[in-house]
């Protein structure tokens, strides 16, 4: 059967030759790559793929050996949890095949890349998705440099074995056109929480389960997710390969937050991280700090000086948390004793140290985004709303908020709730530019955490037309209407 592979008409012809894994063949149902088209943007076909693609997805069953006696029967990419590591060049078009060995449709989602919907990965946009036991094969250009990551965007709907709480995760890097590389050693860390479960907080029966992972207080119905067990790179604390380095080196360490919910701090005893990047994109002003925060889907790019041997653990400040498996060694050459045992130095986190103070150009049109949890019914779960409104993408009555190309929005966010969310804009970054009042310049992100009851304000001009979704990365919250979907003219 011959097989179409779809292409930006624009794009850079040029393929990308190496750090790639190459594929080994079509699946029977590739005709179903054409019929995703209908009704979406202009696309030139390819006809006659048959070289092998600069990079293959296969979505499909994997055994995770996350612990000894803990083996996670979950879906991944190529057979490994995390998914391979995927290196891009700046500008440089690859040709992308997706398979998927499972019995529902997937979405991938290249979360920090500016693509067009139609390529995005979301039910919400209309983005192209890899049919059951089918194929799906198009041509991108990463365009910007920097940290970025794959992953699942299905939504759950209460299936927790499905989307982001599955194994379908991995790190992309784009590499830059000029990198100088003032780093001795690069490393690239995924965390990941395990065997997700529904908690009900008024059940007196279950009160180890508080312990796990955080908790969330709905109000009058306290559910929240718990998880058994944690991992960064597919392994808990103690049971995966060390981080071995070498007194004087600086390391880089790439650093994603690949939970479905979880919002993480993370630290390195006896060390300081120097941040270079933040979701990908180089901050203004690189500061040293003993500790970090990360909201679900955040990435951190951050230098670290060895010049403590020893054996140490990278892990979450949390004693519970790090105890249930969120962490690594970290062993210097010539040791190999038990980690020290140091507390972690924890200090508040805050975006603004890593920007540059001065007023924004002034916005053409500021929108107020107004956050609020709506306590759950007797017989049913909280709804989250965004001014009011609880988007829910199953609801043919939900209609998009339209936008203007080129306009500079300045999103005005209050938080009335008491937890913490890990905001996305798809398809962009936007610049964070007032954090409780604290003007900020310069830092481009494509998530923020925005704290508890917290004000912050960000400024986004689209440049690209079509439908873009926005949404709480926490997946429980998603589910439960935290999006709004814009259409932009």
């Amino acid at each position: 059967m011959e097989v179409n592979c779809i292409v930006e008409p624009s794009l850079n012809k040029r393929l990308l030759k190496d750090g790639r894994v190459t594929r080994r063949g079509f699946l029977s149902g590739a005709a179903a790559v054409v019929a995703g088209f209908a009704g979406g943007p202009a696309w030139a076909a390819m006809p006659g793929h048959d070289s092998p693609a600069d990079v293959t997805l296969r979505i499909g069953p994997v055994k995770a050996d996350v612990a000894p006696g803990k083996t996670i029967l979950t879906t991944g990419y190529n057979g490994s949890v995390p998914g391979p590591l995927i290196r891009l060049r700046e500008g440089v078009s690859v040709t992308v095949d997706l398979f998927n060995d499972t019995d529902i449709p997937e979405y991938v989602h290249w979360h920090g890349f500016p693509l067009r919907a139609a390529l995005d990965g979301t039910q919400e946009e209309n983005s192209m998705s890899v049919p059951p036991h089918g194929h799906l094969c198009y041509r991108m250009t990463p365009q910007i440099a920097g940290s970025r990551w794959v992953h699942s965007h299905v939504m759950t709907m209460g299936d927790l074995t499905v989307g982001v709480y599955s194994g379908q995760f991995g790190f992309v890097y784009v590499e830059p056109k000029e990198n100088p590389g003032h780093y001795d050693q690069e490393i690239f860390l995924s965390t990941h929480e395990w065997e997700p479960f529904y908690i009900d907080m008024d059940d007196d029966d279950n009160p180890s389960a508080v312990e796990q992972f955080g908790e969330t207080d709905w109000g009058s119905t306290m559910v929240e997710i718990g998880y058994r067990i944690g991992s960064i790179n597919g392994k808990a604390l103690g049971h995966g390969e060390p981080i071995r380095v070498k007194e004087g080196q600086r390391v880089l360490f790439h650093i994603l937050n690949a939970s479905a919910t979880e919002n993480i701090q993370l630290a390195l005893p006896g060390h300081e991280f120097l941040v270079t990047a933040l979701d990908g994109n180089p901050v203004p002003r690189p500061r040293k700090v003993p500790s970090f925060d990360l909201g679900a889907a955040e990435r951190v790019d951050a230098i670290v000086e060895m010049s403590r041997p020893g054996v140490w653990i990278l892990g979450s400040t949390d004693d519970d948390v790090r105890g249930s498996g969120l962490g690594v060694l970290i062993e210097y050459a010539g040791h190999s004793r038990s980690a020290m045992n140091t507390r972690s130095t924890v200090v508040p986190w805050d975006y603004a140290q890593f920007g540059i103070e001065g007023a924004q150009p002034h916005a053409d049109v500021t929108l107020p985004m107004v956050i609020a949890r709506i306590p759950a019914a007797e017989n049913g779960m909280e709804q989250w709303t965004i001014n009011g409104r609880s988007y829910r993408s199953s609801d043919s009555s939900d209609s998009p908020v339209v936008l203007r190309k080129g306009v500079r929005y300045r999103f005005a966010f209050h938080n009335t709730s008491s937890d913490a969310h890990p905001l996305h804009l798809h398809r962009s970054s936007f610049e964070l530019t007032r954090i409780d009042g604290k003007v900020t310049s310069g830092l481009l992100k494509d998530v923020v955490l925005i704290g508890a009851h917290q004000r912050m304000e960000v400024d986004w001009t689209p440049e690209q037309e079509g439908l873009m979704l926005f949404h709480c990365h926490n997946q429980f919250h998603m589910d439960r209407g935290f999006q709004m979907l814009f259409d932009v003219r």
